[in-house]
């Protein structure tokens, strides 16, 4: 498939200071809110006094634990749905909207203070006096495992909230006990927080009359956030309006409905005002959900001509305080679908388990477990090379699914639908200069530097998502110009220059005259689900396609008519039905303003279904350590990755390397640190390192694209293909321009100070 590309349609918007996020909405009669939070990780609640805060001027209610149970408010279920380890069920937590008895984290919600202006409302939460009656806590999901840890919930015994087994224990069993080498590795994913360029955001306005509310707030998909709500509240979701135009990035921490979105609904109703609310930085450290947070041991048996036989897994996952929807989820189901990687291994057993802390909730992150996944699978190879001492490349080679057994089913159930990993691997060493790294490695050792690379290869499922349907719908103007519409939109991907490219080329009608409408609630009434798991081109791209091809068909009929001759008469090429063998012809726009608003309309609404699929790549990075500081400088990286059929390779180059980035920034600097009373450490940017472009040099991108068949548009997921990639690859590298100190293992992230103290202790 072929389409036109312009450049990013909604950048003009962006750059000018045009875009309109959360706080860029106001309304006359508005009021602010701000919130008091838990400074302490856990503690009963003795009592709240917000006398003080009451009798101020301009203070138009304090609301708290008591407000919220009494309305009957709680949060969204896990979408954990299957049975765990044993037939185990995943337990009721309930979660609090805001404290009731007790505190579970630092950052929890405690109350909720409405004023006239935000400054007021500032003052007044600075005046409420919390008596808290502290309790012991427990911030690391292996400590809380442990008899005598504290006890977060009384019905969950020693903190373990879910177990689940995938995979044949016998198999496995079997294959390590006649295996010629084993492997083991213990890698740490270390907690990380989203930090989206637009901070936690929401305005209400509550209408008495109607009793509907509309939510102005970022989201990833207004489906899935006004389902979180009503099931949070009570309030059934015809009752509830979601808007989100411009969303200043996702990753996955903007897929739920918060906690303070329910509180701030509640504050709406009672004070009969417009209530907004712009969390701070630091509330977006201490209680955005956190993504990552997982330690994973693993085992790989291998013959003795390094044929992978078995591989077992067992991951501890912190899950925070509170279950977030997601968290659970992604870290159990979704990692067993493609555990073995992009290799034959016969055989697989994996735990999983998810833990209870006094730390902030855990959700999904760009990736969404996936990364996890490929980081010690792809570890675990590096090593298996070289405790044998075959070469790394090789090693992947032997073991790598061939391309002619795709589609392929793998141990545990899940069917990888198409792919070359072979292909990407020769087109990965060719596109690096594979053959001329001696070189290279000679030069940096002229200048003191350590160098290092790697070839790591990857798959991942793309598509995830809770609706079995996706519906989108199409409508024309009284000027045949044409509106798209989706329950999602973009948070930096460029649905408003893909959607209408994907439309323009069916209907052969120029793609600027026509335009996206996303998470609009006065839209048609659709169903489907956010822009997550990498599934939106696939999934909304796909169902808008055949919309298309629906109104093309429809217009057929249509043209028939008008020009008085039979549909089996007529041609349609570049957006026009014309006589076959004769200069009559009427445009596809042209009969849309003929029937617009009438029962011939060309309006179409289609209902498709979930679209899955896996992407796979092969990347490779080289870097350079300085070994007298620890300061690691990534020299290139190339990515040769399948996302199937390219749209539009600017977006999707423009995916890939900002995944890239962002797995660059958990290898290499971002983690969020408690220290053992549950206060983050790592609480602002003096303190979290974020990536920035000059972190990395040579970046380039390839295609090598094998079709999903499982979609019209022959497109897989690109979203989180650069954050699955760069974690292995990255952190291998680094490994490998330290092994001539006889390192061969850090945890990440691999921090200048950790590199450093790894060096100093090799030496001694």
């Amino acid at each position: 498939m072929s389409v036109k590309f312009r450049g990013r349609r909604e950048d003009y918007r962006l750059v000018t200071g045009a875009g309109r996020y959360t706080s860029d909405w106001n309304f006359p009669d508005q009021v602010y809110a701000v919130f008091v939070r838990a400074n302490r990780a856990h503690a009963k609640l003795r009592g709240i006094d917000a006398s003080a805060a009451r009798e101020m001027e301009g203070v138009l209610a304090v609301l708290t634990g008591e407000d919220t149970k009494a309305a009957g408010f709680g949060a969204a279920p896990s979408l954990v749905r299957y049975p765990g380890k044993g037939g185990m069920v995943f337990p009721k937590i309930h979660r609090e909207v805001m404290a009731e008895t007790r505190v579970r984290y630092v950052g929890q919600e405690v109350a909720l203070v409405v004023a006239t202006t935000e400054a007021i409302a500032q003052d007044a939460a600075e005046s409420i006096i919390v008596d808290y009656d502290d309790m012991d806590s427990v911030v690391d999901a292996e400590d809380a495992l442990k008899p005598g840890a504290p006890q977060l919930y009384d019905h969950i015994q020693n903190n373990l909230v879910f177990e689940f087994e995938y995979g044949n224990e016998t198999a496995v069993l079997e294959a390590f006990s006649s295996a010629a080498h084993v492997t083991k590795l213990v890698v740490d994913a270390p907690r990380i927080v989203g930090n989206p360029m637009e901070p936690k955001a929401a305005l209400v306005t509550y209408n008495p009359a109607t009793e509907v509310y509309d939510l102005y707030a970022p989201s990833q998909g207004i489906t899935m956030m006004r389902g979180g709500l009503s099931v949070g509240t009570g309030i059934p979701q015809d009752k509830l309006r979601c808007h989100a135009h411009d969303v200043g990035g996702g990753f996955g921490v903007r897929a739920e409905a918060y906690s303070e979105y329910c509180s701030l609904l509640l504050a709406a109703k009672k004070t009969g005002r417009p209530v907004k609310w712009i969390s701070t930085r630091s509330e977006t450290f201490l209680s955005d959900h956190h993504g990552r947070a997982a330690k994973m041991y693993g085992e790989l048996a291998l013959d003795t001509d390094g044929k992978f036989l078995a591989v077992r897994f067992n991951w501890v996952v912190n899950a925070g305080g509170y279950l977030s929807g997601a968290g659970p989820f992604i870290n159990t189901m979704p990692p067993s679908t493609h555990a073995i990687n992009v290799y034959t291994i016969p055989a697989v057993h994996g735990v999983h388990r998810i833990v209870v802390t006094n730390t902030t909730p855990t959700t999904a992150y760009r990736g969404a477990a996936r990364p996890n996944v490929s980081y010690i699978v792809e570890r675990l190879v590096d090593e298996a090379a070289r405790e044998m001492g075959i070469d790394r490349l090789d090693l992947r080679r032997r073991n790598i699914i061939p391309k002619e057994s795709y589609p392929y089913s793998t141990p545990t159930g899940s069917v990888y639908d198409s792919g070359d990993v072979s292909g990407l691997l020769v087109d990965a060493v060719k596109a690096s200069d594979w053959s001329g790294y001696p070189k290279r490695l000679a030069e940096s050792k002229t200048r003191g530097k350590m160098r290092g690379r790697a070839l790591c290869v990857f798959t991942e499922p793309a598509g995830t998502g809770g609706s079995p349907v996706e519906e989108t719908a199409i409508k024309f103007m009284e000027s045949g110009k044409a509106l798209l519409y989706t329950v999602s939109g973009p948070s930096g991907q460029g649905h408003e220059t893909a959607y209408p490219e994907i439309v323009a080329a069916v209907l052969g009608i120029d793609a600027l005259d026509i335009t996206l409408r996303y998470s609009d609630p006065d839209g048609p009434a659709l169903r489907g689900d956010g822009t997550i798991g990498a599934r939106s081109l696939m999934s909304h791209g796909s169902a808008l396609h055949n919309a298309a091809k629906v109104i093309v068909e429809k217009g057929h009929k249509l043209a028939a008519k008008h020009l008085e001759v039979g549909a089996q008469d007529i041609d349609f090429a570049e957006g026009q039905y014309r006589v076959k063998g004769t200069d009559l012809f009427v445009g596809l726009q042209d009969l849309a303003k003929i029937y617009v608003g009438t029962e011939d309309t060309l309006d179409t609404q289609f209902t498709g279904t979930q679209m899955y699929s896996f992407p796979t790549g092969a990347h490779v990075a080289e870097v350079e350590v300085d070994p007298e500081t620890g300061v690691v400088e990534v020299q290139s990286y190339v990515g040769i990755d399948d996302c199937g059929t390219v749209i539009n390779h600017e977006l999707a180059e423009g995916q890939v390397q900002g995944g890239i980035m962002q797995g660059l920034g958990q290898v290499l600097s971002e983690a969020c640190v408690y220290d053992d009373e549950g206060q983050l450490v790592s609480g602002s940017f003096m303190d979290y390192c974020m990536p920035r472009a000059h972190d990395i040099n040579g970046l380039a991108l390839y295609w090598r694209p094998v079709a999903a068949p499982n979609n019209p548009l022959g497109a897989k997921g690109v979203g989180e293909a650069g954050t699955t990639g760069a974690v292995p690859t990255l952190a291998n590298a680094v490994i490998d321009a330290l092994r001539p100190f006889g390192i061969n293992h850090i945890d990440l992230p691999l921090s200048p100070w950790r590199i450093w103290e790894a060096i100093k202790a090799s030496k001694l």
